[in-house]
């Protein structure tokens, strides 16, 4: 789909970045399964999850490897 990541030695791309302060939150997307993440953080805390669809499976988007 897209993905042409210059450096090719890193496992996950940014997609979607955003800040505000000391809290934010990005997607990520593995460039081995193709599976979304979400890491959000504040502060000194944070978590990662996996991005679901409306019907409960995985968002994997399509990478040009």
């Amino acid at each position: 789909m897209f993905f042409k990541n210059e450096e090719t030695n890193k496992r996950f791309i940014t997609v979607h970045y955003e800040q505000k302060g000391l809290e934010g939150c990005k997607v990520l997307v593995d460039k081995e399964t193709g599976v979304n993440y979400l890491y959000s953080w504040d502060g000194y805390s944070g978590g990662l999850t996996p991005l679901l669809n409306k019907d409960g499976n995985l968002i994997i988007t399509e990478v040009n490897k």
